[in-house]
């Protein structure tokens, strides 16, 4: 019997010590980088990016260079996530107190005369995107609520957020949004640049977007003492971030920190807190790579059947925008460079970018998007169940396809 017991232990130990997964799985996570030194690295590209482009006179150089690289990263495959949620919800309340910033008393007084057209302008762009939207359904092979959330501009990421609500496909309605405010964040300062080229720049309500430095000290925010005002934008952003999330604000991120700082701002007792210099230049480049990380290979495979007929319909749209904003220059008598960025399809927080750097009226132009984004958001879903109930429309076949990838 022991000759025959032996080979059976020897057979019975080979089973339990012939796998050794342990240290390969140890290696894997000892190799893996960490995500939080990888997007700084990212980010800090992103900075050099923009200096690069700055010291050749690109306009609106750190959100424009960083949106490219960040492009660039996702479609060779180096980046397959979206920027930190931390980061990006920085980056929304930061520009959400840049915007309340601006919106000082003398400039709500100027725009007040602008009310009624730019709630026709406001109304018409609407209009225009639903009825674009309602032919892409007919020849795009794409649900009515699908391709109307894609088309209405403004509030990308609360329209996204209740795409599924709406029995849209949230895969095509993300990439849709956010292939349009790539479209606007791209050509905006690029258009902005050629229209006030021939003409000088005025001033900017706060100190410009290179680094101010005073007797060696950096400047970050617009006020003279430092500390204080690094302290009041934290409050900003925290209570502005709150407030929004508790009453249910579209965009909460960005429209809570606007009202607060626009509280701020008509008080006049909180120290000078926008974000100027390094800072501001920071800011700008999350919100440009925040949008360029979003375009990965995957996306565009799943989406290339449709490429071509989404971009028709948004030149569509953007060149209608551009004629809207050629009707309210010219009943307003507002500059067609104001008018133009007022008007633009979405992107609101790439377009405030570039009306900081081209010196444009920020109080118009984020009065006019704030609007824009309010108004889209509560009147989208009723829109979409009108729609919907008019004639049931199957699913999207793309979106079925999307799905599953």
């Amino acid at each position: 019997m022991a000759p025959t017991s032996a080979p059976q232990r020897t057979h019975e130990r080979s089973p339990t010590t012939a796998p050794k997964p342990a240290p390969q799985v140890s290696e894997l996570r000892v190799s893996r980088p960490a995500p939080v030194g990888r997007w700084a690295l990212i980010i800090a590209g992103g900075y050099a990016a923009g200096l690069t482009a700055s010291a050749f006179g690109v306009p609106a150089p750190y959100l424009l260079a960083s949106l490219l690289a960040g492009a660039a990263l996702a479609l060779c495959g180096v980046v397959r996530d979206r920027l930190p949620a931390p980061a990006g919800r920085a980056s929304q309340a930061l520009v959400g107190a840049l915007m309340g910033s601006y919106l000082t008393p003398a400039a709500l007084v100027s725009a007040a005369p602008v009310a009624l057209p730019m709630t026709v302008v406001t109304a018409a762009t609407i209009a225009l995107s639903v009825g674009v939207a309602w032919l892409l359904a007919r020849r795009g092979r794409i649900s009515r609520p699908s391709a109307v959330l894609g088309m209405v501009p403004g509030g990308s990421a609360a329209i996204v957020t209740c795409a599924d609500e709406l029995n849209a496909d949230v895969r095509l309605v993300a990439f849709t949004q956010y292939l349009r405010v790539g479209l606007v964040a791209t050509t905006a300062p690029l258009a902005a640049h050629w229209m006030t080229s021939g003409r000088p720049s005025a001033a900017s309500g706060h100190p410009g977007g290179g680094g101010t430095a005073v007797g060696g000290l950096i400047h970050l925010v617009a006020g003279a003492d430092q500390l204080s005002g690094l302290l009041a934008l934290a409050a900003v952003c925290v209570a502005g971030s709150w407030a929004g999330r508790r009453l249910r604000l579209p965009t909460p991120m960005l429209i809570g920190p606007m009202l607060v700082a626009l509280v701020a701002t008509l008080s006049g007792a909180v120290p000078g807190f926008a974000p100027v210099g390094v800072l501001q230049n920071f800011v700008f480049v999350l919100v440009g790579m925040d949008v360029g990380v979003r375009f990965t290979r995957q996306t565009l495979r799943s989406m290339r059947r449709l490429l071509p007929p989404i971009l028709v319909c948004m030149t569509v749209v953007c060149l209608g925008c551009a004629g809207l904003a050629w009707v309210f220059a010219g009943l307003t008598g507002t500059p067609f460079t104001d008018a133009y960025l007022a008007t633009t399809p979405g992107g609101i927080n790439a377009v405030l970018a570039t009306t900081v750097s081209s010196h444009a009226d920020v109080a118009l132009v984020s009065t006019v998007q704030s609007l824009r984004l309010l108004v889209v958001v509560l009147v989208t879903p009723l829109i979409i169940r009108q729609l919907a109930a008019s004639r049931p429309q199957p699913p999207s076949r793309v979106g079925g396809d999307m799905a599953r990838t």
